[in-house]
């Protein structure tokens, strides 16, 4: 599911709100989670899962393409962690 597809289920299930009025909603929702994260902080939704940063440290790779040796800078990444509530739905339990 894209974004605007979610805007489009949510908006279609709430027919009292505006479709700009929920599309509003749901990248006011996303910004406030990245700018958490881009903080370093962790956003955990309640039976969803928890966002997080992880820290990759600079490393020796490898060029694909030549097999030459390339150094990877440090770099910070996203990282999802299902919570228990949806780990238990996806499992059929």
């Amino acid at each position: 599911m894209i974004r605007s597809e979610l805007i489009q289920k949510i908006a279609d299930e709430n027919p009292h709100l505006y479709q700009r009025d929920v599309e509003r909603i749901v990248n006011t929702i996303f910004d406030q989670i990245t700018e958490a994260m881009a903080q370093g902080n962790r956003v955990e939704l309640r039976g969803f899962g928890a966002f997080s940063v992880k820290k990759r440290d600079p490393r020796l790779g490898r060029n694909p393409r030549t097999g030459e040796a390339v150094e990877v800078d440090e770099k910070h990444v996203p990282f999802f962690k299902t919570g228990k509530l949806l780990r238990d739905r996806l499992n059929g339990q």
